[in-house]
């Protein structure tokens, strides 16, 4: 029986060519956006799932509570320790220090192999791979990192450094300050997980690093470089855990024991939660579920559009089918086999077409998926459950009508539209249709138009042609006027200022501070901007009263933005000239010498910060060089020569500051170009969809156009016959799509305190860019009509 189906199937395709192929390709783009979105979201959610007794694995992080709530994946240096003597709630604790992009040297002979890596070098304890199941391929896990200056790597690292020598017992420098002695030699850690760092050096080497890390008193503050893990007894709940906290800052930091809330993240959320560091937001996992769904669904209601009109065409076989017995059910099932067969079909070509795009989606989310359905069950699964969710979608409707077609109404040929459903339902699916792309089109605009405002509103600072030099974490301080001098004597530099960040940077060091007598702290924190007295003019910072720090560390000045005026409660920026505000937490006084006007220093995602532009030159950590425009090309080796000439020990990298504020936006710009092109493919799909239909409405009307031709009728007359159908369903899809894609936008510019506002312009430029497309679309067929002979079209009658 279903060799049967599926030979008369194939039959009616061969029959029916345009109908097959327009089907099968709509099919194919949603189930490949299907394919590459199942695997995308699968990957995502699969981050750090491997390890065992994973759901016993959190990570201790931070909340303060000033006057907003800001977070932190870092705890203070002191807490993994304390923890781990005070309590027996952990089976494991485990720090680590990570300081990314540090240098690696390696002596080769009489030369000397320089590196930097994206994550690591990391400072771990011992625990940590008791924690984590990192598995070792070289040396022994339980002691490897025990002594100090004892150091593992990854494969891939002890390859890129050594080539095929054995990496066991080689020696690193790291950051010009220590050297380690490979003692152990990791599997590669796996693509999904957050764990990214390919050095890890033993916890007891870390005091001759940076000291301050090691210090079991270090309460007084927290880094980003540090983070603190642990795997909890079994049957110990984390409320259990975070209820004694409270208790437990009290005892360590009883001056701060109402700002700081310490917490435990489970290790499943580490990857989605923005606010610690996350990298992929759930509502961006959801979003790339509906939108992989809106063009399935897209694909469906083109295929039941072209199905149910096809079955005008076939009435008579479905009569004479009936007349030789064919029951109602035999027919409705050879028609799902057809459907199956063309689902298959485009399948097929979609898993091809995923393997093609697969390398271009993984750079796109700077992902690792691959496409290997024989070592992946869940797309082995997938791929047929998707077959036969489209197969009922798109064939049970159609079925439906062409079964049940009555026989001898069929056989005489008086079937008409409303013997398939009429208008009514086709109409709904257009509209279903045309709302999925509007709504798409919609967030297109409204995201573009946010991004453009982003990169072209003023920061309140100059970002462009300014090329940021790294000095390194063992050069902070060290000989920086006598390469600011040097740089500044190449042709074409403008300025040079030696600075901890630019004043738009995710560098913030932000502090504590005290204003004048007031013996407490204030309820906000400040971000310092560490940097000389070429800052506020390398940057083109504007002054609004005062004027600027004088270049000197031994008496500390400071220039603050208006914000901090505000927040300090001084009525003007004048009558702030003069006064003192204590950094360090009162430790370290300077006297307001100027104040700047506003500027964002960080992105649009967040509100002005109070900012203290002061210097403090043992934490220079990058010179900013601003160069002529029109002079880069000549600059840029410069730079790298006289650098290279003076740091002949590191190895040289720059990067533009407008490039960096770009990436502020790096999510919201991957998510842009994805709306873009599944917006295409959601118009393309409808644009398949239309043609087909138009052309069968063609079909059916071609007398009704030779009788209005003859009678005298314009070709425009004629064209809004068909124009006008589109036209209604247009309308009535935007007043679908409008307020549900307000809603949307509306929401995601919430994330943003600075944003555009949502106007007529999106709408009005949404429902064009539809009607445009479905006028070319329909318009083609309808004008090929219009210009039909009409004797041709009426010889028959």
């Amino acid at each position: 029986m279903l060799k049967s189906y599926l030979k008369i199937a194939w039959r009616n395709l061969s029959r029916n060519k345009t109908y097959g192929i327009l089907n099968i390709a709509g099919l194919a783009l949603s189930i490949t956006c299907g394919i590459l979105v199942f695997v995308l979201v699968k990957y995502h959610l699969s981050f750090d799932n491997f390890h065992k007794d994973s759901a016993r694995i959190y990570r201790f992080v931070t909340e303060q509570h000033r006057d907003e709530v800001t977070y932190s994946s870092s705890v203070p240096p002191a807490f993994g320790a304390t923890f781990r003597n005070d309590y027996s709630f952990g089976e494991k604790v485990a720090r680590i220090v990570s300081f990314d992009k540090e240098l690696i040297s390696i002596e080769s002979g009489k030369d000397v192999k320089k590196f930097k890596e994206a994550s690591g070098p990391v400072f771990a304890e011992k625990e940590y791979f008791e924690i984590f199941n990192f598995p070792m391929l070289k040396g022994n896990q339980q002691t490897a990192l025990t002594e100090p200056n004892s150091a593992i790597i990854t494969e891939r690292l002890a390859k890129k450094y050594f080539g095929n020598d054995d990496a066991m017992g080689k020696v690193l420098k790291v950051g010009n300050k220590i050297e380690v002695k490979i003692t152990g030699v990791l599997k590669d850690l796996p693509a999904n997980s957050d764990q990214e760092a390919g050095l890890f050096i033993s916890w007891p080497t870390i005091a001759r690093y940076d000291n301050w890390f090691s210090q079991p008193d270090a309460w007084g503050g927290i880094s980003s470089e540090l983070q603190c893990f642990v795997r909890l007894n079994e049957n110990v709940q984390p409320a259990s855990v975070e209820a004694v906290l409270p208790a437990y800052v009290k005892k360590y930091r009883p001056k701060n024991k109402n700002v700081h809330v310490y917490k435990l993240q489970p290790i499943a959320d580490w990857h989605f939660d923005a606010r610690y560091g996350g990298v992929m937001e759930k509502k961006n996992i959801w979003i790339l579920c509906f939108i992989g769904l809106f063009l399935i669904i897209t694909a469906c209601v083109n295929f039941v559009n072209l199905a149910t009109a096809q079955a005008l065409k076939r009435s008579k076989e479905v009569g004479i089918k009936k007349v030789l017995g064919s029951l109602r059910n035999t027919l409705f099932w050879q028609f799902i086999a057809e459907t199956a067969m063309i689902t298959t079909a485009a399948a097929a070509l979609a898993l091809g077409l995923a393997y093609i795009l697969l390398p271009a989606v993984n750079d796109l989310f700077s992902a690792s998926v691959n496409l290997n359905i024989f070592q992946n069950w869940q797309l082995l699964l997938f791929i047929p459950l998707l077959i036969l969710l489209v197969t009922f979608l798109a064939g049970v409707y159609p079925g439906m009508v062409l079964s049940g077609f009555r026989p001898i109404t069929a056989l005489k040929g008086k079937l008409s539209m409303q013997h398939i459903g009429g208008f009514n339902v086709r109409r709904g699916l257009i509209v279903a249709q045309f709302s999925i792309s509007l709504v798409l089109i919609i967030s297109m605009i409204v995201i573009t138009r946010q991004m453009e405002y982003a990169k072209k509103s003023e920061l309140g600072f100059r970002k462009d042609a300014i090329v940021m030099l790294p000095l390194g974490a063992d050069s902070m301080g060290v000989a920086v006027q006598t390469l600011q001098h040097k740089l500044a004597d190449i042709p074409g530099v403008e300025k040079v200022t030696a600075c901890y960040a630019a004043p738009g940077s995710e560098e913030s060091w932000f502090n504590m501070v005290s204003f004048d007598n007031r013996p407490e702290p204030e309820d906000f924190r400040v971000n310092i901007k560490a940097g000389d007295d070429q800052y506020l003019s390398a940057f083109d910072l504007k002054l609004v009263a005062g004027r600027n720090i004088f270049p000197s560390d031994s008496v500390r000045e400071a220039v603050v933005n208006e914000t901090l005026v505000r927040k300090l409660g001084i009525k003007s920026v004048e009558e702030a000239i003069g006064h003192k505000i204590n950094l360090n937490g009162g430790k370290t006084p300077a006297s307001i010498v100027g104040v700047v006007k506003d500027f964002h220093d960080k992105s649009f995602h967040e509100d002005i910060n109070p900012v203290c532009i002061t210097s403090y030159t043992d934490f220079y950590g990058n010179y900013a060089v601003r160069v002529r425009p029109d002079k880069l090309g000549s600059v840029l080796p410069q730079l790298e020569a006289v650098w290279s000439n003076m740091y002949p020990e590191k190895l040289y990298e720059s990067q533009f500051l407008d490039a960096k504020i770009a990436a502020f936006y790096e999510t919201e710009a991957t998510m842009l170009q994805l709306i873009r092109v599944f917006s295409f493919i959601a118009i393309f799909i409808g644009c398949l969809g239309l043609y087909g239909l138009v052309a069968f409405m063609v079909t059916q009307k071609t007398k009704e156009i030779g009788i209005r031709k003859v009678l005298g009728s314009s070709m425009r007359e004629i064209l809004w016959i068909f124009g006008k159908e589109f036209a209604l369903l247009i309308v009535i899809a935007f007043l679908i799509a409008a307020p549900l894609g307000w809603w949307l936008m509306h929401s995601w510019l919430q994330d943003f305190e600075y944003h555009i506002n949502i106007g007529v312009v999106e709408f009005a430029l949404a429902i064009l860019l539809i009607a445009t497309v479905t006028a070319i679309t329909v318009g083609f067929q309808s004008i090929k009509a219009s210009l039909m002979n009409p004797v041709k079209s009426l010889r028959s009658e």
